[in-house]
């Protein structure tokens, strides 16, 4: 039995162009089956095509989530990292509090104690001079015109000068350990509140602010003596400015000196009660007389070099009990 045969014919318009093709049935399975595999073909090349496409806008827009997350992510960790600065300072700030008004013990004095204390016998380098030794006022006011000359303007009074890595998760926690810590600070300094609003007078008369705008230049603690060459303890806290910047008063007290040490030069001493003192040497100018009142932020006196000083400066010293202190522990507007 002979195989069947298809006969295709291909007609043109041109006359006599006609063109047959004779291809036996068994090929014309072949190629229908090979046309319909090309067709499965494009067909799952455009799936897979469509699908790239769709999964690239995909990509796209997950990238751009995702950038959009990490700039949320560092915004909100930014604010965690100033939260967790602000508790720390406010941390700092209350405990100061604490420390120099006695809320939580009713031995100031033992509270005050913070900082080094020089043992029995060892030299402090605090330029003290025998009080017989000392210039008064009367006599400082014959040989010194500018003595008690006009003040410079309290600006905190309002006066007006005239010129002349990290990951959500860690993230997480820290936000929680934020939380509580706020809680317990709020908590913390309400009671604080309540402590210090019965003990007004108190805080009034506790040196709590920088005396002079200006820059530390040797803190309170052992060092070489720049006079000696030998290791002594520096009683106070020195403070480098202009000379003629004027120096306030850290607290209420009274003035129980006011004239010219040997070591300190021009030297002003405050009494603020509760066996707390205040001293400021080396200064230029004193506006202050003994027995004179002051109230915090007044203007006492003015930057110099007079006395044992190797340049402008104000050597501030706190005394409690008549040992010195640290006197950063008593500076909290910083």
């Amino acid at each position: 039995m002979s195989e069947k045969k298809v006969t295709i014919f291909f007609v043109t318009n041109d006359a006599g162009q006609t063109r047959k093709l004779v291809l036996s049935s068994s090929k014309l399975k072949a190629i229908g089956l090979l046309l319909a595999f090309l067709v499965l073909a494009a067909s799952a090349a455009s799936m897979d095509y469509l699908g790239l496409l769709l999964q690239t806008t995909e990509n796209k827009k997950l990238k751009s989530e995702n950038a959009q997350l990490i700039k949320q992510f560092q915004v909100i960790e930014g604010k965690v990292s100033a939260l967790e600065s602000s508790l720390d300072r406010v941390k700092t700030f209350t405990t100061k509090l604490k420390l120099i008004t006695n809320v939580e013990s009713e031995d100031r004095s033992l509270k005050l104690a913070m900082g080094v204390t020089p043992p029995a016998n060892q030299p402090v380098d605090d330029l003290n001079q025998p009080m017989d030794q000392r210039s008064g006022v009367a006599e400082l006011e014959k040989t010194d015109t500018e003595f008690y000359e006009k003040k410079p303007v309290n600006e905190k009074r309002g006066e007006i000068a005239v010129e002349g890595g990290k990951d959500y998760a860690t993230l997480s926690i820290r936000i929680d350990n934020s939380i509580k810590e706020s809680q317990l600070r709020e908590q913390s300094v309400l009671d604080l509140w309540e402590s210090l609003s019965e003990r007004q007078s108190l805080l009034n008369a506790t040196p709590n602010i920088r005396p002079a705008k200006g820059w530390f230049t040797s803190r309170f603690g052992y060092r070489v003596s720049p006079f000696t060459g030998r290791p002594a303890l520096h009683a106070g806290l020195d403070i480098a400015a202009s000379p003629g910047a004027p120096v306030y008063a850290p607290a209420d007290a009274v003035v129980t000196f006011a004239g010219y040490d040997e070591g300190y030069g021009k030297m002003i001493t405050l009494d603020h009660g509760y066996g707390v003192t205040t001293r400021f040497g080396h200064n230029a100018q004193i506006y202050v007389q003994v027995g004179q009142k002051v109230s915090r932020w007044d203007v006492i006196a003015s930057v110099g070099n007079t006395g044992r000083s190797t340049g402008p400066h104000l050597h501030y010293e706190v005394r409690v009990n008549g040992v010195p202190r640290d006197p950063a522990l008593y500076i909290l507007d910083e």
